[in-house]
């Protein structure tokens, strides 16, 4: 049921056309229609007319939004507009052009604050037909008339209605698409011809006129015919015929008014051809007949031009063009009694073309008076346009009593309550002999309304850069066209233009100047009461222009001045702000000062005024390929280099904070324009900074968006102009920007062929990629004999891959000529031509194909074209049956293997084997499928007894990479100097683990580089060991130049208690790491099959035991370190060095690992120290556990409860892996507690299994040998016995905020550090404001394991200099909810290659959501510890956490509860593969009964438990046990 005009209009337009064009306050607020169309358009509902579901773009309305309709027009699409009438009025120039298109324009008239129809009267002559409708019903019914009398006329049609009209109807049925179908008729949509491709301006006349034949049939005829038609063409069609002159459109006269009945066409044009002619009003008028005839055979609904509704012996009548609502109900009402209780009611249909012949027609003989109500606010005659519309219809009208009076009233705002007196006066008024004309009824302002929506805002997500333009300059910031000042007789939407501001900032200029004058005069003046205002006022006046000279003495020129008290001293005083030298901006945006981006930057370049200008562009870059051409963006920055006077930046503070405070700070300096164009891309307002980052990352990485800063200046110091700051990818945008320049200028002169030049280069280049390796195929296999087998795979973490290319061996081996390829790197037009394909994929996320699969899909299940009767093929698919546990989401098993099994035999192939499934959860994962599937496809070829096949070799394992690396040299060093790619081998990439660093690529931008032809962002990620977590200032200082000068600007906080830096490209690598060593750090160890960063309590509330703790921590770290020498040979040794090392037996390298040996340990081991009651390392997550001990005193420390066997790592629904809490060995003495850390790993490097990555930690060791076992194992080796575990108590796992003092009397503050991720943005300088603070501070900087940060060692003589430095940059803020504070999350996407969903970038905004039912529920300020990770692999220990997010598929995650509130305890699966709207569906209704049913002192973990949600989990092994949702099996 459509319940609003706007809904049942919505729908008629989406069924009606190819594109509906909504226009909106902005992309985040709704329309009258937006909410429905989109809702629509999200559902894939389909059209009447567009084959698949139209097309919805979404539009502000001031972004010239109509611009965008000519071009879906001219390519032959039927194009409708939702809008409100404020858009009419600015649009006028392209209406002129549209009329002479099959447009649609549905108007809500805008109340602002009463709907004013002079919004329309004001276009009455743009040639449009307009139609006007009241009620819900008449809404549907004359949209769809709008449609089709656009179809059938070519011209464009203008449906206006006022929605608070019909706000009371009650709710109609929708149309019926037969009806829609009937009226609008099919034909004649699918007639539609594109216009030739030389017509393509959009601001001068292509000589488009709507025409019919000539030889039109009869208005009988035509009645009963589907419209009008052109001789041999189909019925509707419209014919372009170019004109050699202008006229007049459907509707316009040269007087105001076009009520003659004679017919009036559309053009006055000269037409060469005989057979056609212009669309006349007569044409019009019969073509609405035929429509209405339809819908009223149809519905019983009948529609004329003009209604007519009262009695037929009325002698008055009321014309109204307004707000009909009231007056209907209260004529209806009326009593005999009443003035107006025989009057009657018109009202027009169809406004243009005006009939007045109609209007004569349908008024009864016996009227004889009649009061024209015009809601028209905005006047701009003496008489009103529908009085002098009235008028002139009515002047030959004869009447039984004489002639026709006409009466003009002006309808404003009337209340209900005052409709009947209203009435009263009107047709008092109408019954004097002499009525007043032009009588206002009604309030003018009318009701007071909430803030206009379609006023100017800046949406919330660009305040970014307004923060940083207050960072920067303060008090002399001054913005020209800021929204919301106050300028006195100037509307908002004026002062907030560029070109006002412009104007303003000229004014504010030459005011300066002219007061500069008035300073000088003053200080050659004897005015003053003494002398000393003279020789500051002439110091201020020789620096007058200089910035940092005269902003430095203003304050004193000011002060003088005030003490002086003279009159001159005042008089100079009134203007006391212009002795500062501002900053002066003007600001452009997509969203509310749109022009800046046009005609305004040219005004500003072509003055040469210092005046700075702030652009922001908001396109996302995954939107710029479906850009209408004739909108493209102008490429401002080149523009203003060409004008040569200007400075030009390019920035996007989603890449680059540094760099945009450098472009801000530099085009200050600048003497002459500047230009900072700003990219800020979202697709609504309210889009997350998640989202804006992302189309962010895109637009710099590819060149869509390149950072750069452009300085004339540069040249008088012999530098540089052009500065290129997208460091990652220099080259290749030197490239780009190379090939832009030769491209630009033939783009301008052939714009529509600019989205091909501009966008078909990478698609070209991956073109040909693809055809080079297929000839590269072809041409090698043409050399062998045996039938030819092409095997394609599409494969995520490599195992599809690997099954590929070993078909492929053991296809040759059988005399095949195999051909293996990626399926997206495979030409899909030659796959008719294969003999042999065999399809090998995994399947990704919610059932979907990995990332070198989905386009060869995409492909594949859209297209009907391809012909595979001549392909044999057979599929084998590689999934997880219990990876989706609920019954609904079982389909998604091996989904992709399955999908293009049926695709392919649908498009004829023949099927040699059934698809083969592969599934983990099989005792051989997938190959037990694999080994059934595999002779079935060898005994369908023929080649299964073939004989004397060779023995393949065993897969390498990281075991062999490791003995085979030459203590961990590998070819790292050979692969740091390729510069052929970004990456190193894949050999190398688990060695270079090792030495502390990762390589990774950016999954941002997978898709987008990958569709452009290049290689993955790939780019390391680099981990300090830092033992204990304990830097200095210098430190952090290093850590911090590290950041900017090698990674992503930011620094990352580890739950390992270290730095991580991210986006480190190969070729800085080396820098990166010699400048970790120079601040005295390594990186060796921090990852790898060894032992890692050692951490410990980071709060030092007991110095002394604190200092004791830290002191073994280090003692086990150096004892534990690797001993090869390849790091220091790799990483720090210059090559020219004159170093050498002892070689034999060739080249090989003497080295010695005396703990390790040369294979190192079967996985990786950590250790962590915890000093109670802070368990604040999670030490029952570790391989190695200890709990300090203190002594009798209380006071020092005495030795460590250890702890062995913890570990977080798992597999998704892998049984067999599970996480793990350390078990108790017993007590042992600190001073050889060194040598126990070591006997353990001994222990687990001779018996960890080396066989099994997954089932290699030491967590797996202990539970195969049991406790004791292990326990008796390392007293071996120690030969010493543990003792008894000394008692000990945890409060908690969480991080002790805000300031405390220990017993020496220092101070250590430990802030609140979201996620660990240590950046500067518009809102949070935090970067900034920590390496101010390093730059003071004496003490030592913690990392927490949690994420936090702890700044130690403060004395009490720097105590309130910290905290203002602290307060001045936000550190000090600890006013979040204690589930914020309690949170942590591991960095997932983008960097990390295992991530499977979000957490860092995501856990944020989901506890967003959270926090107002905390609030509502008074568990604000509680702890409630909750953990969020990418994947199972369980960096941010999530399976201790009280409820923590597992990422299991982008946007679903597992649901775990039930952990220890002190860390002691794991939790267990809730939920499966939820989304974010069961995660709050759950969490809300919980917290609430968390809040009242909880006991004293109750913690959330342990009340989960209580209350039956969930089981303990007793120890690792039971973790999949009783789990809340038993998982299924899969089919």
């Amino acid at each position: 049921m459509a319940k609003t005009a706007g809904e049942a209009v919505a729908r008629i337009a989406y069924l009606s056309t190819h594109v509906v064009l909504s226009i909106q306050p902005a992309l985040a607020i709704d329309s009258h229609f937006s909410k429905h169309l989109h809702t629509y358009s999200a559902t894939r509902l389909p059209g009447v007319v567009a084959e698949k579901a139209p097309e919805v773009v979404a539009l502000r309305h001031n972004v010239d939004p109509l611009l965008s309709a000519f071009q879906p027009l001219r390519s032959g699409k039927l194009v409708a507009v939702t809008t409100s009438s404020s858009v009419l009025l600015p649009s006028v120039p392209h209406l002129y052009k549209l009329a002479q298109y099959p447009i649609v324009i549905h108007v809500s008239l805008h109340a602002s604050p009463t709907p004013d129809y002079s919004d329309i009267t004001a276009i009455r002559q743009s040639g449009f037909i307009f139609l006007q409708s009241e009620t819900l019903q008449e809404a549907q019914d004359l949209a769809l008339t709008a449609h089709a009398l656009a179809i059938k006329s070519g011209k464009g049609v203008i449906h206006f209605f006022d929605p608070a009209n019909s706000r009371d109807d009650s709710p109609i049925e929708p149309e019926d698409p037969e009806l829609v179908r009937d009226v609008l008729g099919l034909d004649t949509t699918r007639a539609l011809l594109p216009l030739p491709d030389n017509s393509t301006s959009i601001y001068v006349d292509d000589g488009r006129r709507a025409t019919v034949a000539e030889e039109i049939t009869s208005a009988s005829e035509s009645s009963h015919s589907e419209g009008l038609t052109t001789k041999g063409l189909p019925s509707g069609t419209v014919v372009e015929k170019p004109s050699s002159g202008g006229g007049s459109s459907v509707g316009s006269s040269v007087r105001e008014s076009s009520a003659d009945s004679r017919p009036t066409v559309s053009s006055a044009t000269s037409i060469e051809s005989p057979s056609t002619r212009p669309v006349t009003s007569d044409d019009v008028y019969e073509l609405l007949e035929t429509i209405w005839s339809k819908i009223n055979r149809a519905t019983g609904r009948s529609y004329r031009t003009f209604e007519y509704t009262g009695p037929e012996n009325a002698e008055s009548a009321l014309f109204i063009f307004g707000s009909t609502g009231l007056f209907v109900d209260e004529l209806g009402a009326a009593k005999s009694s009443d003035e107006f209780a025989k009057c009657g009611l018109i009202t027009a249909r169809l406004y243009r073309p005006w009939n007045g012949l109609h209007l004569a027609e349908s008024l009864p003989a016996s009227v004889r008076r009649i009061a024209v109500l015009e809601q028209v606010r905005r006047k701009t005659t003496k008489w009103g346009p529908i009085l002098l519309d009235v008028l002139t219809s009515l002047r030959t009208k004869p009447s039984a009593g004489g002639s026709i009076m006409v009466v003009g009233h002006q309808l404003g705002y009337i209340e209900p309550a005052t409709v009947h007196q209203a009435l009263r006066g009107i047709f008092q008024n109408l019954s004097l002999a002499t009525p007043y004309q032009n009588l206002e009824v009604g309030s003018r302002d009318g009701p007071l309304h909430p803030p206009d929506q379609y006023g100017l805002t800046q949406p919330k997500v660009e305040s970014a850069y307004m923060k940083i333009l207050d960072q920067v300059f303060g008090e002399r910031l001054y913005l020209a066209n800021r929204l919301g000042a106050a300028n006195a007789g100037i509307s908002a939407t004026i002062a907030a233009s560029p070109e006002y501001g412009f104007g303003s900032l000229l004014a504010r200029k030459d005011h300066r100047s002219r007061f500069i004058g008035d300073v000088k005069t003053a200080a050659a003046s004897h005015e003053f009461a003494t002398d000393v205002p003279r020789s500051w006022l002439s110091k201020w006046a020789l620096s007058a222009e200089d910035d940092t000279v005269v902003n430095t003495i203003a304050p004193d020129v000011i002060a003088r001045l005030s003490n002086d008290g003279s009159k001159l001293a005042s008089t100079l005083l009134e203007s006391k702000s212009l002795f500062f030298k501002e900053s002066q901006w003007l600001l452009g945006s997509d969203a509310w000062a749109y022009d800046l981006g046009n005609s305004g930057v040219h005004h500003v370049l072509a003055s040469g005024a210092n005046v700075n200008m702030l652009i922001i562009d908001s396109q996302p870059w995954s939107e710029r390929a479906a850009a209408d051409a004739t909108r493209r963006k102008k490429d401002i920055g080149l523009y203003a280099m060409n004008f040569g006077n200007a400075y030009v930046a390019s920035v996007a503070v989603y890449s680059s904070y540094t760099q945009v405070l450098e472009a801000m700070i530099e085009a200050d300096r600048f003497k002459g324009p500047s230009v900072v164009l700003a990219y800020l891309p979202y697709n609504k307002e309210d889009d997350s900074p998640l989202t804006v980052l992302q189309e962010t990352k895109k637009a710099v990485d590819l060149g869509y968006w390149p950072l750069y800063r452009w300085n004339p200046e540069n040249e008088e110091s012999s530098e540089p102009n052009f500065s290129l700051d997208s460091e990652r990818i220099k080259q290749e945008l030197e490239e780009f920007l190379k090939r832009d320049n030769h491209l630009t200028q033939l783009m301008n002169r052939h714009p529509k062929f600019a989205a091909n030049l501009s966008e078909s280069y990478g698609t070209e280049v991956r073109a040909l990629q693809k055809r080079k390796a297929k000839d590269a195929y072809d041409a090698m296999l043409e050399s062998l004999y045996g039938a030819p087998m092409t095997i394609l795979f599409a494969s995520d973490n490599g195992n599809a891959e690997s099954l590929a290319k070993r078909l492929g061996n053991r296809g040759r081996a059988r005399g095949l000529k195999t051909m293996v390829m990626a399926m997206d790197d495979y030409p899909l037009e030659d796959l008719p031509t294969e003999e042999i394909v065999i399809f090998i994929t995994s399947t990704a996320g919610q059932g979907e194909f990995p990332q070198n699969g989905r386009a060869f899909w995409d492909a594949v299940k859209d297209t009907t074209e391809l012909d595979l009767s001549q392909t044999k093929y057979a599929v084998f698919a590689l999934g997880d049956s219990h990876y989706w546990p609920r019954k609904e989401d079982k389909h998604y098993y091996n989904k992709p293997g399955k999908d293009l099994d049926a695709r392919v035999a649908f498009l004829g192939g023949q099927k040699l084997a059934d698809v083969g499934l592969g599934d983990d959860q099989d005792p051989d994962s997938y190959q037990t499928g694999y080994g059934e599937w595999e002779p079935k496809l060898w005994q369908a070829l023929g080649v299964d007894k073939v004989e004397g096949l060779p023995e393949e070799p065993p897969p390498i394992t990281n075991e062999d990479i490791k003995i085979q690396s030459n203590f961990l040299r590998g070819t790292i060093a050979e692969g740091l100097n390729d510069t052929s790619t970004g990456a190193i081998s894949a050999s190398d990439q688990q060695l270079t683990k090792f030495h502390g660093t990762y390589m990774q690529d950016d999954r941002d931008l997978r898709d987008d580089r990958k569709a452009q032809g290049l290689e993955p962002a790939y780019a390391f990620m680099i981990r300090c060991r830092l033992n204990g977590g304990v830097a200095s200032p210098s430190q952090w200082l290093q850590m911090d130049l590290i950041s900017s000068s090698y990674g992503n600007e930011t620094m990352k906080l580890t739950t390992r208690q270290t730095f991580q830096f991210h986006g480190v490209v190969k070729s800085k690598l080396k820098s990166a790491m010699r400048g970790i060593n120079k601040a005295l750090m390594t990186t060796i160890a921090a990852c790898g099959d060894v032992n890692r960063n050692i951490m410990v309590s980071p709060l030092p509330t007991k110095s002394a035991f604190h200092r004791d703790v830290h002191h073994i921590s280090a003692k086990i770290s150096d004892h534990l370190l690797p001993s090869t020498t390849a790091y220091h040979e790799i990483w720090l040794k210059d090559n020219d060095s004159d170093e050498k090392q002892t070689k034999v037996a060739g080249d090989a390298v003497v080295d010695n690992e005396p703990l390790y040996g040369p294979t190192y340990l079967p996985r990786k081991f950590k250790i962590t120290i915890a000093v109670p009651p802070h368990n604040d390392t999670d030490v029952y997550a570790h391989d190695i556990g200890l709990i300090a001990i203190k002594d009798a005193d209380g006071k020092r420390l005495e030795g460590f409860n250890v702890l062995v066997g913890g570990g977080m790592g798992v597999t998704h629904n892998n049984k067999k892996t599970y996480p793990r809490t350390g078990s108790m060995l017993g007590y042992f003495p600190a001073s050889r507690i060194h040598i126990v850390c070591e006997k353990i790993m001994l222990v687990q490097r001779d018996h960890g299994d080396r066989t099994n990555r997954k089932h290699a930690r030491l967590k797996y060791t202990i539970d195969d040998m049991g406790v004791d076992v292990f326990r008796s194992k390392v007293e071996e080796l120690l030969e010493a016995k543990f003792e008894e575990a000394k008692p000990f108590e945890f409060k908690s796992n969480i991080d002790t905020f805000g300031w405390q003092k220990d017993e020496f009397g220092m101070n250590h503050f430990l802030m609140f550090i979201e996620n660990g991720r240590v950046e500067d943005t518009a809102e949070f300088p935090m970067k900034t404001g920590l390496r101010e603070i390093a730059k003071v501070h004496k003490g030592d900087f913690r990392l927490t394991p949690n994420q936090h940060l702890c700044l130690s060692g403060v004395p009490d003589d720097d105590l309130d200099m910290i905290k203002g430095m602290l307060k001045k940059y936000k550190l000090d803020n600890l006013h979040f909810s204690g589930l914020r504070l309690s949170s942590s999350a591991c960095v997932a996407f983008p960097t990390c290659g295992l991530a499977m969903a979000e957490s860092e970038r995501y856990l944020p905004e989901l506890i967003t959501k959270l926090e107002g039912c905390l609030e509502e529920n008074g568990l604000r300020q509680d702890s409630i510890v909750m953990r969020m990770t990418g994947c199972p692999n369980g960096c941010a220990r999530p399976w201790l956490a009280e409820v923590a997010f597992v990422g299991k598929a982008y946007g679903a995650y597992n649901m775990y509860l039930g952990g220890g509130y002190h860390g002691q305890r794991l939790n267990k699966l809730y939920r499966s593969s939820i989304m974010e709207e069961e995660i709050l569906d759950i969490m809300k209704p919980l917290l609430k009964r968390y809040a009242l049913e909880r006991q004293e002192g109750e913690r959330f973990g342990d009340f989960v438990i209580r209350i039956g949600m969930i089981k303990p989990t007793k120890e690792g092994k039971s973790f999949h046990e009783d789990v809340a949702e038993e998982e299924s099996d899969g089919e």
